[in-house]
């Protein structure tokens, strides 16, 4: 079983790559425009996408240009920063909310969820100014009843943010040169 789960994991990380190419590439153009002003750049993940913020911060290689987004400080944010959400799906009411907030105040962001077939207007994805979709749909592996399990949100999340980070690090040294 696991390693068929491999498999699909590495499958999905490859659609990523190349269906969000361009939206990887304007998303850490957007963001990398906070720290080469007076900005910063922050990060809101909702659920179980909270471990973007613990790689981001606490993790081996952290984000040095990143910081926590908690829900009440965005009146603090001026439009110098930007904002990074990570959410499992584009309809998610809290991510929505920030959004609708981000928006209001003008305030630049990236979005990082799956758009399910369900999503209505007004979602993540037509909010945020660059989104990126981690098209996990549904579990990866099928069970002897049809079902569908193993959903690894958090990990295809992982995955988009070491391509923003890495991004917005090559960025950042060549505006250094």
């Amino acid at each position: 079983m696991l390693k068929m789960f491999a498999t699909q994991l590495t499958g999905i990380f490859k659609k990523i790559d190349e269906k969000e190419e361009f939206s990887f590439e304007d998303g850490a153009r957007l963001l990398a425009q906070a720290p080469v002003g007076d900005g910063s750049i922050y990060l809101f993940g909702t659920k179980e996408m909270r471990a973007v913020e613990y790689e981001a911060l606490e993790g081996a290689e952290p984000f040095l240009e990143a910081k926590l987004l908690s829900a009440t400080s965005v009146e603090q944010l001026s439009d110098a920063d930007r904002v990074v959400i990570f959410t499992r799906t584009a309809g998610d009411e809290e991510a929505v909310a920030l959004g609708r907030q981000l928006r209001e105040r003008d305030i630049p962001f990236v979005a990082v969820s799956t758009v399910m077939e369900h999503d209505t207007e007004g979602d993540l994805a037509e909010l945020a100014d660059v989104h990126i979709d981690l098209r996990l749909t549904r579990g990866l592996l099928p069970d002897d009843m049809g079902n569908r399990y193993g959903y690894p949100s958090s990990m295809a999340a992982l995955f988009v943010y070491y391509g923003l980070k890495f991004t917005i690090e090559e960025m950042l040294a060549e505006y250094e040169e």
